[in-house]
């Protein structure tokens, strides 16, 4: 009986694994190894046999056609490695296509891309950024690699912005809290405004004031540049609107302020110069619950936008003739633009469930900057001005993607929409914890990000709107963010006194801290031409970063 149950026991350690001596070197001269290992030896094998069938499941080869974003095929089908990395894809695609152009290859060759697919989730075609590798990318969602997969190409931007790291200037002057601190289309001029109901302008090359400017009587709560970089419009929280010469710091046209609306004006958004050579015309909102297109130049009111119930919060003039509103009554009013037909109501969007706080339109970089780029081209006349301002925005334009707008609210949501074809948002983007303060879209479109009181920011597809990170370290409200023109970096300003910079769209981890401010960061913009940050302050300072 006993040899039996010997025997039984036998048998089953050997089935189960055990403990195993592992050598003599026990004691003094190995104190670590205490001469037994465990062995499980089923349990080794199995899992050895799981990572042959992993690899198994995908083909080492894969089938993929490219395509540009008009949908113009490059070359016929290519096989290639199922492991290529978004660098092999980017080499690969060189040389498709300056195989034949010397010239264009001398040009081209370090031009980087960016790819994507489309996948088909819940009914609706998404496009699938490839961050890694194609292997990853099947993985993750679940792709057959018995069908050729198409991959769509986008050029990325070919100059690279240098990430600010350290502060060169504190430019003091404000005598109040500085609500709003932006550069001009061109990068050669900044303006600020603040508290102490004075607008000043300063020096980007010294960091040296050349203006200060008065005439408002109370806070200045917004303001903002024409895209020729001409003129300046700010507004106070008497509802007052005054159009500075940028030049010389004096007031234009006949009037020097003009009474705009009732109650403060909360938004101030231009016409882009690709529309209207003149760059006359623009567009505020108003706490008392309208909007107004004015022509600065006659500084006649054109158009009354009237149908909001509650207080306007932002407005936006897109790139396609439509200019957007949105209001604390919960909805956004999309209104026609053109020079005939100014504030007609094209369709209303429904959807948050408490006020909304801001908007951006994929286009708003572009419209924006208008003619002006990283090189700090100057212009010879306005005509030269106003072709390279569409010839800018019919490039951004081309391809089939209709113009893009995110709006964020209280409601701790975001929506991306489709204004210009459809009322029904594509997306509602949920995540954020508190309320969604302010959006961002890249200049490239291809993200944007929120920012909100729960001290987070997260980045989402800018086509797709799929969630893609949430950039975590801020310890107080994040107030603001600001892309580089150059897409690759993105900084933050909070309520913790300090901004951060972080790397896109890989860094969840800030790249560097700037400090220094002595209380809450309200106000921050990048240089359209890239060479640096200005962030303004409670604390009545600005601070210029640079690399």
């Amino acid at each position: 009986m006993a040899e039996t149950t010997t025997a039984s026991n036998s048998n089953h350690n050997k089935q189960a694994g055990g403990i195993a001596w592992a050598g003599s070197l026990v004691g003094s001269t190995n104190p670590d190894n205490l001469g037994y290992r465990y062995s499980t030896a089923h349990k080794r094998y199995k899992r050895s046999s799981d990572d042959d069938e992993k690899e198994k499941e995908l083909p080492s080869n894969l089938v993929v056609q490219f395509r540009n974003r008009e949908g113009e095929e490059v070359a016929s089908h290519l096989d290639i490695p199922t492991g290529s990395s978004v660098d092999d894809l980017s080499a690969l695609l060189h040389s498709l296509l300056n195989d034949d152009d010397d010239d264009d290859k001398n040009n081209n060759k370090h031009i980087p891309y960016s790819f994507y697919t489309k996948v088909l989730r819940n009914g609706v075609e998404d496009d699938i950024e490839v961050t890694s590798t194609l292997a990853d990318l099947i993985k993750t969602h679940k792709l057959s690699t018995e069908e050729t997969l198409q991959l769509t190409y986008q050029p990325l931007a070919v100059f690279r912005v240098r990430p600010v790291t350290r502060c060169t200037d504190t430019m003091p002057g404000h005598t109040e809290a500085i609500l709003h601190v932006s550069y001009s289309p061109d990068g050669r001029h900044l303006a600020s405004g603040g508290g102490d109901t004075t607008v000043r302008f300063w020096d980007v090359n010294t960091s040296l004031p050349k203006h200060t400017c008065y005439g408002h009587k109370n806070h200045v709560l917004c303001t903002a540049w024409s895209p020729d970089g001409s003129r300046f419009a700010s507004s106070d929280k008497n509802g007052v609107m005054i159009l500075w010469d940028p030049t010389t710091g004096k007031p234009m046209g006949g009037r020097s302020t003009l009474r705009a609306h009732k109650q403060w004006i909360t938004s101030i958004s231009w016409e882009p110069m690709h529309a209207n050579a003149s760059c006359e015309r623009l567009v505020t909102s108003s706490k008392d619950g309208t909007c107004k297109v004015w022509n600065v130049r006659t500084q006649q009111c054109i158009a009354t936008l009237a149908g909001h119930t509650d207080s306007v919060e932002c407005v936006k003039w897109g790139g396609e003739g439509l200019i957007y509103t949105a209001s604390r009554d919960r909805t956004i009013r999309v209104w026609t633009a053109e020079k005939n037909d100014v504030g007609k109501l094209v369709r209303t969007l429904k959807g948050h469930a408490h006020r909304i706080n801001t908007l951006a339109l994929s286009s708003d970089d572009i419209c924006r900057t208008g003619p002006f780029d990283h090189t700090c081209t100057k212009f010879k006349s306005k005509e030269d001005a106003y072709q390279a301002a569409v010839e800018k925005y019919q490039k951004f334009k081309s391809g089939t993607e209709p113009e893009r707008l995110v709006s964020g609210s209280d409601d701790f949501t975001l929506f991306l929409w489709h204004p210009k074809e459809s009322k029904h948002p594509i997306k509602r983007l949920t995540g954020h914890q508190q309320a969604v303060n302010h959006i961002a879209f890249s200049p490239d479109g291809r993200y944007f990000a929120s920012a909100s009181f729960d001290k987070k920011v997260k980045i989402w597809n800018g086509k797709s709107g799929d969630f893609i990170a949430t950039l975590t370290g801020h310890v107080g409200a994040v107030y603001q963010v600001a892309w580089s023109s150059d897409s690759r970096y993105l900084v933050s300003a909070s309520k913790d006194s300090t901004a951060k910079l972080w790397e896109m769209p890989s860094g969840k981890k800030a790249r560097e801290t700037l400090p220094g401010h002595a209380d809450e960061v309200y106000a921050l913009d990048w240089s359209p031409n890239g060479s640096s940050v200005a962030t303004g302050s409670k604390d009545r300072t600005i601070k210029i970063w640079k690399h």
